[in-house]
């Protein structure tokens, strides 16, 4: 049996949360204990307790989860207790190690942390450093940073460090390539769990529902779906809009549909645990990703899409970023351009006109990602990158 530390220092990501971050590392961990391994969770934020699967192998010993001190504040303060904390982390790492150590450590690249990379380095262990997004440049747009010069040498020392960098998408490699050119760099996708995900069977005539699950902020394009949904409702008075999810926008979005004259025939899920975003996927009877055109950020790769595939929903999506990559248009789904109110209606209305299209698209993509795009595929693929096998099927 393998043994695994699994290092996630980013105090913003709570493991066992709601958010997009959170299920990606519930995700990863649970494919690595699938596969047979014991996995030590480091991390700064819990934000509640495992259930499912990771829970189950906490009673059972498989799972031990270590939660070091939570680091809040203003930037400044908070920056520079994080730099500080990390050797409480790789502390944490060792005592936890023992003599026997650890077979590969896993860490989810962090602004301010070293630990895990660091300690892969020094005991000779093989080590995956999982790079979502070019953090100093997210931190500095979205919310400052203030020790520019810090989280850099950071970026560059881990990215070096590590056996293998697994970037979400090549415009996050090219980022990590920059930082440290000898790098072994790879791109891996998100994936999803199309066993936890599945179609579900609409029963009866139901208003035809168009659907988002994710955060509601700027850069998830919320704002054009809702201007895109009024110019559908008045092509289709019953149809609904589902969104699933909270955030910064909700009351905006809650108030302008109102305005609009469409609040009645817009539901407001607001956040759900992650195990219940399958029952709310089946309310759906297409899933949208409504990316705007102007946003720098086009380095995401988003879970929702994957999510809609797995669910067997047809998925209209922004031609920006990552996401053409993920949706063959006209195989598995529909592209439109970022910010076009207009094109996202006509793309929605006329799947609205054509069931037998809707689910055409959505098998096609159901078959997609359960061939090529599963946590299980994913996980194996990274950590094969950096010489470790897992084996596919689950130990008996």
């Amino acid at each position: 049996m393998r043994r695994i530390a699994y290092v996630c220092a980013d105090p913003g990501i709570p493991v066992f949360g709601t958010k997009g971050a959170s299920v990606h590392v519930q995700e990863v961990v649970r494919v690595m204990l699938d596969r047979g391994a014991r996995v030590d969770l480091f991390c700064r934020r819990t934000g509640g307790e495992p259930s499912g699967p990771l829970a189950e192998a906490v009673t059972a010993g498989r799972l031990t989860v270590h939660r070091l001190e939570r680091i809040a504040g203003p930037a400044e303060v908070r920056e520079r207790r994080l730099l500080h904390a990390d050797a409480d982390m790789r502390a944490a790492l060792a005592a936890a190690a023992g003599p026997d150590g650890y077979d590969l450590v896993y860490e989810r690249y962090a602004l301010f942390s070293r630990a895990g990379t660091r300690y892969a380095a020094e005991h000779r262990v093989p080590s995956v450093l999982e790079v979502n997004a070019p953090l100093p440049l997210e931190q500095a747009r979205h919310r400052g940073l203030v020790h520019v010069a810090e989280a850099d040498a950071v970026a560059r020392d881990v990215i070096g460090a590590a056996t293998a960098v697994v970037c979400v998408s090549e415009p996050v490699a090219a980022w990590a390539r920059r930082q440290a050119p000898r790098a072994h760099v790879v791109v891996e996708p998100n994936g999803v769990d199309t066993d936890r995900v599945r179609p579900a069977v609409r029963r009866g005539p139901t208003p035809y529902t168009v659907g988002f699950v994710g955060t509601l902020k700027p850069w998830h394009g919320t704002e054009t779906l809702l201007e895109a949904f009024v110019l559908l409702h008045h092509q289709v008075p019953d149809a609904r809009l589902l969104l699933v999810g909270d955030g910064p926008l909700a009351e905006t979005l809650r108030r302008r549909a109102g305005e609009l004259g469409v609040g009645d025939a817009v539901t407001f899920a607001g956040a759900v645990d992650p195990a219940e975003v399958p029952v709310w996927l089946g309310a759906m009877d297409v899933g949208v990703a409504p990316y705007p055109a102007d946003d720098a950020e086009t380095y995401f790769s988003p879970l929702k899409i994957l999510e809609y595939m797995a669910a067997g929903l047809p998925v209209v999506a922004s031609a920006v970023g990552q996401v053409p990559e993920l949706v063959d248009d006209g195989a598995t789904g529909v592209l439109v351009p970022g910010s076009d109110a207009a094109a996202l209606a006509a793309a929605l209305g006329a799947l609205a006109a054509d069931p037998a299209r809707r689910r055409r698209l959505g098998t096609a993509g159901r078959d997609h990602v359960t061939a090529t795009r599963t946590w299980t595929r994913v996980v194996t693929r990274s950590l094969a990158a950096a010489g470790v096998e897992l084996p596919m099927e689950v130990p008996a």
